[in-house]
């Protein structure tokens, strides 16, 4: 493995941070249903207000950082999560709830995109593993903020989620005290690389991304879905407990820190798309089986060819985005970094009204349809040239 700055992992802190507030959304939906008599399509409505704004968001503050950057959107962005989960402990009322999911979306949007163009900017040559080290930080996040915001609302009392404003403010500050040398580092770094790449011209291939879009969308709803549906999944078809079911979604996403950071590397050497088609080769027959268990320990089981299927191709995805888009990488981290774990939120409400309709099984089919478009569109992804 190559030697990459240790900012990275400051940086991957920073990331924790916000996407554990992110995963402790779908935690909470379990209370919300039992407390707020809430249907299943009104709590999937709570993470598309999260996704929404996150998706529409975190493309605009791209491309906004490709002209002018903001580093102190990266402190600010933990922020806002922390804060917004904090509230939700505080709320009693649906509305409530649904502005506290909403603001977790602008932090999440403000955060991703200028923090993946300042791990990308300091990566020198190791960037799919030095944005497997940063993405490993989120899906720790996720791993971890679903058994927090657990114990808080089953055990401790809803208004203990106020953990996750505190440990969110003392990162921020680490952030924003250590953003001065990092600041100076990417400098040294834009300007050694620009002196290699006199001669090269970078140029936008627009198409290339555009196919990408498709792998984006079916990444997004694999992890998306699996994020907000698994804890009900395991409760109402495997007829486990409320704890059993957060478990189960901190197992896929302790397992995918650590996938995601081999993604990256094995994307370094063996080449990002056919990482990308690995992973989507996966996910087909994996959530097909998955969808139709009703045995709760082979469900277990599926939890890791998941985790490979939705965890293996973030880091490849990214880099694939940032290399086709080469004179827009902020924008293209605002799309691949941030739409690859919010688009699928979209769909989340109409899976939920599926679900009131028809069963749960009939409505996470998604799951292996997206996996299936994904693969197809993998197919005609070019693999970039090596620098």
């Amino acid at each position: 493995m190559k030697k990459i700055d240790p900012a990275v992992y400051l940086f991957s802190l920073g990331h924790l941070s916000v996407d554990w507030c992110q995963g402790a959304i779908p935690a909470l939906l379990p209370y919300f249903i039992r407390n707020y008599d809430l249907s299943y399509q009104a709590a999937g409505t709570l993470i598309f207000a999260n996704v929404l704004v996150a998706s529409v968001l975190q493309p605009l503050f791209g491309y906004y950082s490709d002209r002018i950057s903001r580093p102190w959107f990266i402190p600010l962005g933990t922020l806002f999560c922390g804060i917004s989960v904090a509230l939700m402990g505080l709320c009693t009322s649906y509305s409530a709830i649904f502005a506290a999911a909403m603001l977790s979306g602008v932090g999440s949007a403000i955060f991703h995109p200028e923090a993946a163009l300042m791990v990308n900017r300091i990566a020198a040559q190791a960037k799919g593993q030095a944005l497997g080290t940063f993405s490993v930080g989120g899906n720790a996040g996720f791993a971890v903020g679903p058994i927090v915001a657990g114990f808080c609302a089953y055990k401790a009392g809803i208004h203990s989620l106020l953990i996750f404003f505190i440990v969110n403010a003392v990162l921020a500050a680490a952030l924003w005290t250590r953003m001065t040398c990092i600041l100076r580092q990417a400098a040294v770094l834009d300007r050694q690389q620009t002196g290699k790449q006199e001669t090269k011209v970078r140029e936008n291939d627009w198409k290339s991304f555009a196919i990408l879009s498709m792998p984006i969308f079916a990444r997004s709803v694999g992890f998306t879905l699996s994020n907000t549906f698994i804890p009900i999944y395991w409760m109402t078809v495997l007829h486990a407990s409320a704890t059993q079911g957060t478990t189960a979604l901190s197992i896929l996403f302790t397992i995918g820190a650590c996938i995601t950071f081999g993604g990256g590397l094995l994307a370094d050497r063996f080449g990002y798309v056919k990482v990308i088609r690995a992973a989507f080769f996966c996910m087909v027959p994996t959530y097909l089986f998955l969808t139709h268990t009703t045995d709760i320990w082979v469900a277990t089981a599926l939890l890791v060819p998941a985790a490979v299927s939705i965890f293996m191709p973030y880091s490849p995805i990214v880099v694939l985005g940032q290399t086709y888009l080469a004179k827009n990488a902020g924008f293209a981290s605002g799309v691949t970094l941030g739409l690859t774990t919010t688009l699928g939120g979209i769909f989340a409400p109409l899976v939920g009204g599926a679900a009131d309709r028809w069963g749960l099984v009939p409505a996470l089919q998604i799951f292996w349809i997206a996996g299936l478009i994904g693969l197809i569109a993998a197919f005609f992804l070019p693999e970039p040239e090596k620098e």
